[in-house]
Formats: structure tokens, C-alpha cells, sequence
């Protein structure tokens, strides 16, 4: 496993103008709502409450840039297909991710989380079409494998 002797949370961007200056390679991190996104960092930096999980779905909002080692960004963004917000807010959810994937150069690498527990939905393949037009390198991630029987992982 990768450890960092420093991983923090640089800023919660709510806009373009809230972005890091750096020139750090950033690796996006998206997924639906309650995906384990958070999870995800948490065990990737090797600390329990780097990146705060929920209760509930929905709670990131912002684009949340975390630093590692000042080699690389984790960049955090608001999960996708929950339905307990505002159109207004989905709208500003969509201007939002598309700013930062039309204008950010950092951008290096895009992780797609999916439930285990499910196949992929629409939402997952159009984050994935997303990353196909901006041409940036996919790699997609099972989370929740421990919520499944061994044999029925292998059909997932």
C-alpha cells in the first residue's frame, strides 16, 4: 500500500476562482452518492478522517482538493445521482464539473468508483463518456467488495 507522510485537505472549492495554484498532477476521484469515495481516500492516505464519510448520501458539495505529499491532488468531487437536492444545485453541481474539466490542466487521471453490489448505472457510463471527450486516462474502481459473497464478486 502507497503511504504519505503528508495528506491534507487543501481547500473545498465552491468555484473556479477557489482553485489551488500548483502545478501538482490531480487525480479526479467521482463516483455515485455513497460509493465510498471518502472511504476511498481515507484508505489510500492511510488516515481514518482525512476525507469526512457520512451518514448520508449527498454531503460533498464542493470540489475538495487534497494534497499528498506535494507530488499529487486527490480532487473530491460532489457524487452524482442524488436525488434529495435542487435542480438549482444539480445545475450548479454540472457548471461546476464542467469548469473544472474544460479549463484545469493538472487534470491527469480520472478514478470512477462503482458499488460492487451493482452494475454500473447510467451515471457511471456517462462520467466515463465525460472523461472519454476531455481524453483523460480512466481507471474504475470496485468498492463495497466485502458486502458480497467470494463467488458472486467474481460474476460482478
Amino acid at each position: 500500500m502507497i503511504t504519505f507522510q503528508k495528506a491534507e485537505l487543501v481547500i473545498s472549492a465552491p468555484d473556479k476562482k477557489s482553485w489551488p495554484e500548483t502545478d501538482l498532477p490531480e487525480i479526479v476521484l467521482a463516483g455515485r452518492s455513497n460509493v465510498g469515495k471518502s472511504s476511498f481516500i481515507n484508505t489510500m492516505c492511510g488516515r481514518k478522517k482525512l476525507a469526512y464519510v457520512g451518514n448520508t448520501p449527498g454531503k460533498t458539495r464542493l470540489l475538495n482538493f487534497f494534497n499528498l505529499d506535494d507530488k499529487y491532488m486527490f480532487v473530491d468531487v460532489p457524487g452524482y445521482g442524488y436525488a434529495n437536492i435542487s435542480k438549482a444545485q444539480l445545475l450548479k453541481f454540472g457548471e461546476m464539473m464542467e469548469d473544472y474539466f474544460a479549463e484545469r490542466k493538472q487534470k491527469k487521471g480520472l478514478v470512477i468508483l462503482v458499488d460492487a453490489r451493482h452494475k454500473p448505472t447510467e451515471d457511471d457510463i456517462t462520467m466515463l463518456e465525460f472523461a472519454r471527450y476531455y481524453e483523460i486516462q480512466v481507471a474504475v474502481v470496485a468498492t463495497k467488495t466485502y458486502n458480497l459473497p467470494s463467488k458472486k464478486l467474481k460474476n460482478q
